[in-house]
C-alpha cells in the first residue's frame, strides 16, 4: 500500500532548509572570506585575484604578451589524496594541484598565467579546506600564476566522511611561434634529466597497495630516512619547474620537455619525439633515489615496471643541442635545479628505450624496456 504521505521528514512548522540536506551556505561564505587572503597573495601584472565574482579576467597584454598563444592544462592529484586524508596531510597536496598543472603547461614553452580548482566534498569542514588551498596558493606562487577563482562544492552522499577530491586548471602563454612542439627534437640531442622531489603524482594506487599489504608503519621514521617519518616522504610535494625552465625555453635553447607522470620514463617521452626519433635512456647515468629504491624492493617490482610507473627519480626530461647541454645543465643548475645527463635521441623508430648494467635499480643482470609511440 502506498501512501503520498512521507513517513519520515521534518516535523514542526519551519520549513526545510539547505542545511537541513547537509550543505551549510553559511560554511561556504565562511571559507571564501578565509581564503580570499591566500588568492590577492597570488597577484600577478594581468590578474588581481579577487574572488567572488562569477568569472576571473586576466590581461594577457598586462603580462607582456603581444600575440600570445593560449594554453590550457587541467588535472588532479588522484589517491595521494587518499594518503593526505588520511593521515592529515592536507597542507601540501594543493602544490601538488598546481604542479601538475603547471608542469604540463611549461613543456609546451607556456608561462603559467592563472589557475582556477574545484574543491568538491560531502561535508565542507572549513580547517581542512583552508589548509588545502593555502597549498594551492602557495603553489600558485611558486609558478609564478595567479589563483583568480574556484569552486567549492558541497555533496552530501557522493563522498564518505572526511573524504575530498581535487581538480585544477590552469592557462598559459606563449608567444606565437614560440611554442615547444617537439618537432626540433632529433638524433643527436642530448636528454637532460630534472631530479623528482619524490613519487610526485603518479603511481600512488601502488603505494598505497604496497603499504596496506606489508603493513607500513607510516607515522614511524622511514627506514631509508631516520629524520622523516614515512608519510612526509611519501606526501613531498610535487615539484613545479615552470620558473626555473621558463628563461632557457625563451632564449631557445630547449628543443623538447617531457613532464614524467603517469607512464614513467618509458611512455612520456615518446609524446615529444618526431617520427624517426628514439629515445635512449641510461639508467646507470643516475643514482637510484632511495625512496624508489624502497619501494621497488617492497614491491620485488621489476625494473621495466619502474621504468613505467615512477618517475624514478627524474621529474623532467629534456631535449637540448649536444652542443648546448653543459651550458644549459649549469644554467638550471643555478635556478636550483638537480641535473643530470639521462641520455641521448637516437634514428629509429618513434619511442623510448630505459636500460641499466646488473646491479642498477637491484637488477640481477643487464636488462631495457622499451616502448614505442
Amino acid at each position: 500500500m502506498t501512501s503520498d504521505t512521507p513517513s519520515e521528514g521534518k516535523t514542526g512548522s519551519s520549513g526545510y532548509t539547505y542545511a537541513d540536506a547537509g550543505v551549510s551556505i553559511d560554511a561556504g561564505n565562511a571559507l571564501v572570506k578565509a581564503i580570499a587572503p591566500l588568492a590577492k597573495a597570488t597577484a600577478r601584472p594581468g590578474a588581481t585575484s579577487d574572488l567572488g565574482g562569477f568569472g576571473g579576467f586576466f590581461d594577457p597584454k598586462a603580462a607582456g604578451y603581444k600575440d600570445p598563444l593560449l594554453v590550457a592544462a587541467n588535472d588532479g592529484v588522484g589517491t595521494k589524496l587518499k594518503l593526505a586524508i588520511d593521515h592529515d596531510r592536507h597542507d601540501s597536496v594543493g602544490i601538488d594541484l598546481v604542479a601538475m598543472c603547471v608542469n604540463d603547461l611549461i613543456v609546451q614553452g607556456a608561462e603559467p598565467l592563472f589557475f582556477l580548482d574545484y574543491f568538491a566534498t560531502g561535508h565542507l569542514e572549513n580547517g581542512v579546506a583552508e589548509r588545502v588551498v593555502a597549498g594551492i596558493a602557495e603553489g600558485c606562487k611558486q609558478a609564478g600564476c595567479a589563483l583568480i577563482g574556484g569552486e567549492t562544492a558541497e555533496m552530501p552522499g557522493m563522498y564518505a566522511a572526511g573524504d575530498y577530491d581535487l581538480a585544477g586548471f590552469c592557462v598559459g602563454a606563449v608567444e606565437r611561434g614560440e611554442q615547444l612542439t617537439g618537432e626540433k627534437v632529433a638524433p643527436g640531442n642530448v636528454l637532460l634529466g630534472l631530479a623528482s622531489s619524490g613519487v610526485h603524482s603518479n603511481g600512488y594506487s601502488l603505494v598505497r597497495r604496497l603499504a596496506a599489504d606489508f603493513g607500513w608503519k607510516l607515522d614511524r621514521p622511514a627506514i631509508f630516512d631516520q629524520e622523516r617519518l614515512l608519510i612526509d616522504a611519501l606526501i613531498e610535494p610535487t615539484r613545479i619547474y615552470a620558473k626555473s625552465l621558463l628563461p632557457v625555453i625563451r632564449d631557445g635553447s630547449i628543443n623538447g620537455l617531457a613532464h614524467i607522470t603517469g607512464g614513467g620514463l618509458l611512455e612520456n617521452i615518446p609524446r615529444i619525439l618526431p617520427d624517426g626519433a628514439h629515445a635512449m635512456i641510461d639508467a646507470n647515468s643516475w643514482g637510484q633515489p632511495r625512496l624508489m629504491a624502497f619501494l621497488q624492493a617492497q614491491g620485488h617490482i621489476e625494473p621495466a615496471e619502474m621504468a613505467r610507473t615512477f618517475n624514478c627519480g627524474v621529474g623532467m626530461v629534456i631535449a637540448v643541442e649536444a652542443q648546448q647541454a653543459e651550458s644549459v645543465a649549469a644554467r638550471l643548475s643555478d635556478a636550483g635545479e638537480t641535473v643530470v645527463r639521462v641520455g641521448t635521441i637516437e634514428a629509429g623508430a618513434k619511442g623510448c628505450t630505459v636500460r641499466g648494467s646488473q646491479g642498477t635499480w637491484s637488477a640481477t643482470e643487464s636488462w631495457e624496456a622499451t616502448h614505442l609511440g
